[in-house]
């Protein structure tokens, strides 16, 4: 009887090795595509140029640039790199690296300062600051952008842009 129950036992245990193993699920993962961001370029205007301090050789100006942010998410500008020429002649270049936010669909204004020597310039353009008529500007170079958003990285814009801004004194 011993040897009966043995040998059951045994059979038991290979039949259950025996059986068939278990299906393995795989389970795939399709990769969802990352939505398409359209980035619109900012656009900039100068509002205005202001003299600061006049003199006889160098005068001082200030001038207030307007930047519109068509896009319906936040930008940021960390750098501005300028060339300003006013009524066809070169006035000033430079570089701003203020950080600027601009909100979304929304506009900010930033302020920069220059220097401009008349010793070389012509005539007109000094009869047109003293007497604070409009200025044919044109305002180029290029910027560096920044969607605030994750995954965008920064980009650099050109712009060149004109039109005409008074002058005027600074108001205080």
């Amino acid at each position: 009887m011993r040897i009966i129950s043995v040998f059951i036992i045994t059979c038991v245990i290979f039949s259950a090795c025996a059986s068939k193993p278990q299906p393995v699920i795989e389970t795939v993962i399709e990769a969802v595509p990352e939505p398409v961001v359209e980035i619109k370029e900012p656009e900039f205007e100068i509002l205005s140029i202001a003299i600061i301090r006049g003199e006889l050789i160098n005068t001082l100006f200030e001038t207030v640039l307007k930047i519109d942010n068509p896009n319906s998410f936040p930008v940021e500008l960390s750098s501005i790199k300028y060339e300003l020429y006013g009524n066809g002649m070169f006035w000033a270049d430079g570089l701003e690296n203020n950080l600027l936010h601009i909100p979304a669909m929304s506009s900010s204004e930033t302020k920069f300062r220059f220097s401009m020597n008349f010793i070389n310039m012509n005539r007109r353009i000094l009869d047109d600051v003293i007497a604070m008529r409009q200025v044919q500007y044109i305002f180029k170079g290029n910027a560096q952008v920044r969607a605030v958003i994750p995954r965008i990285i920064p980009f650099i814009m050109d712009y060149n842009i004109s039109g005409l801004s008074e002058v005027k004194p600074r108001a205080d």
